[in-house]
């Protein structure tokens, strides 16, 4: 049920009263009147609260776009592109305050007097605000900068930007004029975190160097902020590119270049010496207990560490009797250890040039395309494409992600892969990871939350990590359904990225929560899956990094599997994987019980429409 304005709820119940046959005299009583006044009265006060919320929501997501000037530019809002984040103390603590009062002033609606979709919208955001305001007791503004990106990196943001007009190129032109200013609060919140002991793992900072040293340049033109001046578009008036372009260059040579010697010359001298030579998240301050709640918050459960390292164990063991009746199938002598080098190493497995890579990447995604019909009845509007991840980032990260597009529909959905060492990137790999990270993956998902009728932006644009990393493992499961993995080494590689999110249980909470060091973890995951030794290091320094996001992955996808086989279960004959895997998605990105509700409501509608001789797809009421 979409949301209602006031106005449409009181002409509803008005209809009510109007169209009703009028009454013989018999008929005529008090109580008739007053039933249908209080109908009335109770529309109009659920329209009235739940325009109230709306209204709030807007509020909370215009101040999430000024604060964030990033996120801004992310979604696609221009407004703020000539600014920075406010990284400040007094920032931060106003930010936090803001917050908290947010929290306040959602819990005073009564939650009572909404609609079934405003209900949704309230329990959503009361999720996340909890959390918010939970996860400030752990000061994670003092680590802002990891081996995974922060202003080192910081012209990644290219790739969100239009640049379409003049006033574009000067809004960039303002943001890196405005960078010292950054990087200057980046290194007063990095001094404060050496001061309380709050810094991240020395193994992972020993990457940040090269990062910060590919921004010094001596020839502005071969900064990665210069890209956007190299080539114009034909809406940038001629006259007007050479004095561009000359700014650019001015900027990054008097303020861009020095704010990276300012931040190489402390982060070398000061900070990566201070850095922990402890990998366990549990080494920080209360830093058990962050840990704690980094996996209930990922995986949206209760779920604790020797509950998540158990399932992971169970799952490690089932995936490797799969991968067993693989190798039995093509033939290979020799045990799994020895099949796992032959899948690294052959070289018949790898393609040999990035340009190659890029364009296989590219074949597979519009293999897939035509085969989504058979899995599903709601195709998103929005279109995709395929890039490769930029080079001065590549060799730090993963082997591919996804970028949603913008919600105003300006920008399309990427799906970004790693070029870095084609001579890494197997071949089998490869239709897993696209249906995971294109389509009907993440970008299924991202899609369809923005097309959610009347939902307020932060539902379509929200993300949990256990909704959104589930339904991407999920999706790796469909190509089975979608009559991709025809050949057995692609099976291969669907069992690999299955058992890469399973080892991913173990080697998390046993770096965070019992002890294990770095090696150990290397030494299991390479034990238990084919990937490249070049994934294997990225993807455990990626746990250290970024401590329970990756239990999100394999927690996320059990529950979908789950609540897939009871409702195969419970409808028999009449289910159908497309209506269910639409239902899914309807939600938008949701905590797990929210889903489970919502599917659970879904098999009983169903159920129900299947007795009764009703026919077609069972969406939310």
């Amino acid at each position: 049920m979409s949301h209602r304005s006031s106005f449409a709820a009181v002409a509803a119940a008005c209809f009510i009263l109007i169209g009703t046959a009028a009454p013989s005299r018999a008929d005529t009583s008090n109580s008739t009147r007053t039933d249908a006044a209080s109908v009335s009265a109770t529309d109009a006060k659920r329209a009235d609260e739940g325009a109230r919320l709306r209204a709030f929501f807007d509020a909370e997501w215009e101040r999430n776009l000024r604060e964030h000037p990033e996120s801004a530019s992310f979604e696609g809002d221009r407004r703020f592109n000539d600014r920075w984040t406010d990284l400040s103390f007094e920032a931060i603590e106003r930010r936090q305050a803001a917050d908290r009062d947010a929290l306040a002033a959602l819990q005073r609606f009564d939650r009572e007097q909404l609609d079934a979709a405003d209900r949704l919208n309230y329990d959503t955001f009361l999720w996340l605000q909890k959390k918010a305001v939970e996860r400030q007791r752990f000061r994670e503004y003092l680590q802002p900068i990891s081996h995974q990106g922060g202003v080192q990196t910081a012209d990644g943001m290219i790739e969100s930007l239009r640049f379409e007009t003049a006033r574009d190129y000067r809004d960039w032109l303002a943001r890196m004029a405005a960078l010292p200013r950054s990087v200057d609060q980046i290194l007063a919140l990095m001094r404060e975190g050496v001061r309380r002991g709050n810094v991240p793992p020395r193994v992972l900072m020993r990457r940040v160097p090269a990062q910060i040293a590919a921004q010094i340049v001596d020839d502005p033109t071969r900064s990665p902020f210069y890209r956007p001046f190299a080539d114009f578009p034909d809406s940038v008036p001629q006259a007007e590119r050479e004095a561009l372009a000359a700014e650019a260059r001015r900027v990054i040579a008097d303020k861009v270049v020095p704010a990276y010697r300012t931040l190489q010359t402390y982060f070398e001298k000061e900070y990566l010496p201070h850095c922990r030579d402890s990998i366990a998240v549990s080494a920080l301050p209360d830093g058990r207990a962050y840990y704690d709640f980094l996996a209930a918050d990922y995986t949206t459960t209760g779920l604790g560490a020797d509950e998540i390292h158990a399932i992971g164990l169970r799952e490690v063991a089932r995936i490797r009797a799969e991968m067993e009746k693989i190798r039995t199938e093509v033939g290979f002598e020799g045990d799994l250890d020895a099949f796992f080098a032959h899948l690294r190493t052959d070289p018949k497995f790898f393609h040999k040039t990035p340009n190659e890579l890029l364009q296989a990447y590219r074949a597979v995604a519009k293999r897939i395309d035509p085969e989504l019909v058979k899995v599903f009845r709601t195709i998103p509007r929005q279109p995709y494409g395929v890039r490769s991840i930029p080079d001065n980032i590549a060799p730090d990260t993963t082997t591919a992600y996804y970028q949603q597009g913008a919600s105003d529909g300006s920008r399309a959905g990427y799906y970004y892969v790693n070029l870095y060492k084609p001579e890494t990137r197997p071949i089998w790999e490869m239709i897993p990871l696209s249906l995971h990270e294109a389509v009907p993956g993440h970008h299924f998902q991202f899609a369809r939350g923005l097309e959610l009728p009347d939902a307020p932006m932060f539902r379509r644009t929200a993300y949990f990590v256990a909704y959104g990393e589930g339904w991407g493992l999920y999706a790796e499961r469909l190509g089975y359904d979608m009559g991709l993995y025809d050949d057995p080494y692609d099976r291969m590689g669907q069992l690999a990225y299955d058992m890469w999110r399973a080892v991913r249980l173990v080697v998390d909470t046993g770096m965070h929560a019992k002890g294990w060091s770095r090696d150990r973890a290397i030494a299991y995951f390479k034990a238990n899956a084919p990937k490249t030794d070049q994934d294997i290091v990225n993807e455990i320094d990626r746990y250290i990094g970024t401590p329970g996001q990756a239990l999100a992955y394999k927690i996320g996808q059990l529950k979908i599997s789950e609540l897939r086989e009871r409702a195969a279960t419970r409808l028999g004959p009449a289910f159908d994987l497309r209506d269910f895997n639409d239902a899914v998605l309807e939600t938008g990105s949701v905590p797990l019980e929210t889903l489970e509700r919502h599917i659970d409501a879904w098999i009983e509608r169903s159920a129900s429409a299947t007795a009764t001789g009703e026919t077609g797809p069972k969406t939310a009421p």
